[in-house]
Parts: C-alpha cells; sequence; structure tokens
C-alpha cells in the first residue's frame, strides 16, 4: 500500500480492523481485511506476505540484560556528566539540587540502565568507554560514516562506537552542511539555511541507534551524498509500516530495546511520544524539501532512509512555497509524482481535480498552471559549507 492510501477511519464495510497478532492476519466472515482508502477489501497477497514475514518480538529486551562483567569504572565520566545534564532538561519538576545530589548509581538507577547494581547493555551503548564496547560481543556497537561523490565514490569514512551520547555530535559534526541561499525575486537580503535541519539529521541518527537490532551483528551505516543523507540499521521496523508511524496518534506500544529507548528518553535523544518520524516529514515539508524516502526491507530486516538537502522539481518546490491549502499528504503524494512514482488513482484524481498535477496515469506531473500563476522564485543555491 502507498503512503498516499491512508486513512485513519473506516467508513464502509466492517467497522474496525482490530491489530493483528504477529504473523496471522484478522479474520471476519471467513475472509482475511486490510483497509485501503475509505473501504475495507480482501487482503492482498502482498500483504499476506508481508505479515507472514513479520518477526515474533521477544519478550526479553536485550538492552536491558546485565553485562556480567561490567563495572562502573566501564562508564565513561563525560558521559555520564552529559546525561545528567541533559536528564536535568527533560525532567524539569525535579528540583535540580536533588539530581545532583545523586550518586552515580543512584542516578544510573532512576533511569533504568543499572539493575541491583549490574550494568546493562544500554548503559555500555550510551555511556561506556571505548574499549567496554568489547563487552558486548558478538554484539557490534558501531556507526560507520562514509562520504561518497557525485560518482558514488568512497573519498572518506570512519567508524564511530561508544559512548553514544558522546560520538553522535563527532558523527554528525562531520556533515558539510552547506549553507542554501534562498534568492526571492527583488529582495535585497535573502534568507538562509542550512541544507538538513539540525534536528532530522540528528532524530534519524538516534532512532538508528535506538532501534538497531544488536543480535544482528551489524554496523549502523551513515553515509554522506551530495544530494541526500543514507541511514541504516538492522532490524525489523517496529511499527510495520511507514503509512502506521505516520497515522498512529498514541505512542509506539513496543520498543525492541526497551530500557535502552526509555534511557535516551531521559537523555533527551529520541521524542518521547513517537512523533520523531512525522516530525521529519513536517520538517521537510516547512523546508519545500522532497519527504524522506524510507526502505524497509522485511526479507533482510534491514531499515533505511534518505534525507534529501536540494530541490528535485522546481514545480514541487515552487508549489509547497506558494500553496498554503496543501496537507501532509498531499505532499507526500507530491513527492511521490517528482520522483516518477505511482500513487494511488483515487488520490490522483483529487490532486487533477484540484489543479495540483496534470496528465494522465502513470505520467502525472505537478501542474505547471500553478507555478506560472505565481511570483517565480529561483532555486536554492550553495553557498559555503558550514
Amino acid at each position: 500500500m502507498s503512503l498516499s492510501q491512508m486513512t485513519p477511519t473506516v467508513k464502509y464495510g466492517l467497522s474496525n480492523i482490530l491489530k493483528h497478532l504477529p504473523k496471522r492476519p484478522v479474520f471476519a466472515h471467513n475472509k482475511a481485511w486490510q483497509r485501503i482508502e475509505d473501504s475495507l477489501v480482501e487482503m492482498t497477497a502482498e500483504r499476506m506476505s508481508a505479515i507472514l514475514d513479520e518477526p515474533i518480538f521477544s519478550e526479553t529486551d536485550w538492552s536491558a540484560q546485565i553485562v556480567a562483567d561490567a563495572t562502573s569504572e566501564d562508564l565513561d565520566e563525560v558521559a555520564i556528566a552529559k546525561a545528567r545534564m541533559m536528564f536535568k532538561k527533560v525532567h524539569s519538576r525535579i528540583p535540580e539540587a536533588e539530581v545532583n545530589a545523586w550518586t552515580v548509581e543512584t542516578f544510573l538507577s532512576k533511569c533504568g540502565i543499572m539493575k541491583n547494581g549490574g550494568i546493562t547493555r544500554a548503559a555500555i551503548i550510551l555511556l561506556g568507554k571505548y574499549e567496554a564496547a568489547f563487552k558486548l560481543r558478538p554484539a557490534v556497537a558501531q556507526v560507520t560514516w562514509t562520504r561518497r561523490d557525485e560518482k558514488q565514490d568512497v573519498v572518506d569514512y570512519e567508524h564511530f562506537s561508544v559512548p553514544f551520547i558522546l560520538t553522535v555530535d563527532e558523527i554528525l559534526s562531520k556533515i558539510e552542511n552547506l549553507t542554501m541561499r534562498e534568492m526571492p525575486g527583488g529582495t535585497l537580503f535573502p534568507d538562509t539555511m542550512k541544507q538538513y535541519d539540525d534536528y532530522t539529521i540528528r532524530e534519524a541518527l538516534h532512532n538508528c541507534i535506538a532501534h538497531q537490532d544488536y543480535t544482528m551483528q551489524q554496523r549502523i551505516n551513515f553515509v554522506e551524498n551530495p544530494t541526500y543523507l543514507y541511514y541504516s540499521n538492522a532490524g525489523s521496523f517496529i511499527p510495520g509500516t511507514l503509512e502506521n508511524a505516520l497515522t498512529n496518534e498514541e505512542p509506539q506500544a513496543y520498543f525492541r530495546n526497551e530500557c535502552l529507548c526509555r534511557a535516551m528518553v531521559d537523555f533527551n535523544m529520541i521524542d518521547p511520544v513517537s512523533r520523531g518520524i512525522k516530525k521529519m516529514f513536517n520538517e521537510q515539508w516547512r523546508r519545500h524539501f522532497p519527504m524522506p524516502d524510507y526502505e524497509i526491507d522485511v526479507k533482510n530486516r534491514k531499515v533505511s532512509v534518505r534525507i534529501y538537502g536540494n530541490e528535485i522539481n522546481e514545480q514541487y518546490t515552487n508549489l509547497l512555497k506558494t500553496n498554503n491549502s496543501l496537507t501532509l499528504w498531499d505532499c507526500i503524494s507530491l513527492d511521490a509524482i517528482q520522483k516518477g512514482r505511482t500513487i494511488h488513482e483515487d488520490i490522483a484524481q483529487d490532486l487533477l481535480n484540484r489543479g495540483l498535477i496534470e496528465g494522465e496515469a502513470p505520467n502525472y506531473t505537478i501542474s505547471l498552471g500553478i507555478a506560472k500563476a505565481t511570483r517565480q522564485l529561483q532555486g536554492y543555491t550553495k553557498q559555503k559549507r558550514s
């Protein structure tokens, strides 16, 4: 199902579809059902296959397990100090003096990453000294940053390990986040912005660390390309589909690494109510840039995302700048069109009726009529490095 087939309500057929159990579709009237647009239809073979490929989540939280030979000496003092500082920002209702008075053991216990004096794997991942990462073996706690040029040749790379609460800043400092200068006609003092939004690039990397399946013994990959950033981590996509992640109005009920994720919330590294992905889409919309591309590889249990830092189609960019009636779902559908992808027929018809696209299926284009009716804006131009 494409992003443009989403809807949070059901108007026809059955009044409700309960969440299916792992590897078990929901049956009603002796048929398996799925939601498409505003109606319920018999489940497609593609959706049935996706359900059958879903992993059975373990009741054991890998990140919460105690590292038998680890002690507080395996933790980095600077990392702990930063964690305590961020904890005070997140939990501002707790008096600062009280948090400052906690011993290291008390602080880590309050965050759930020390249990009965034992150091958890989550504590090593976020706060451990570099050499402490070896105590997690055979799991791999490592992010590999790579820079590629226009020909996709590797021009630089570096491996980063724990403590991730510190090394994430080192990784992000590697990015050549260019300053983009928007040049509206007749404006003497142009507005400027970075090629990538700080929240988005940080949130995507933190998500990889939080949701990595460390039992698969793989690195997290972070690749810097001239026009986009690429992230990938091992493990199934917990919400199941991107549609679920964008439409779910409730916080995520299940985390692969519950202990790790809760600590990252305490340290202000990930969103506390699971709205990070949707906020990334909204940030790209606000900046009039292409939407993030998520690829969920069910078979190989891998999730990857591309964050774009450039304009793909001038009509798309100008339409987002000048049309205040668009919704996020409109932007997602228009983004699919500018990337040459197929959208649902009903959504395409709606966009045609509103004059937002033109042409015939499947070769739609962003409507030139809208662009011509507005003041033309020049594209973004790279001016300098940050």
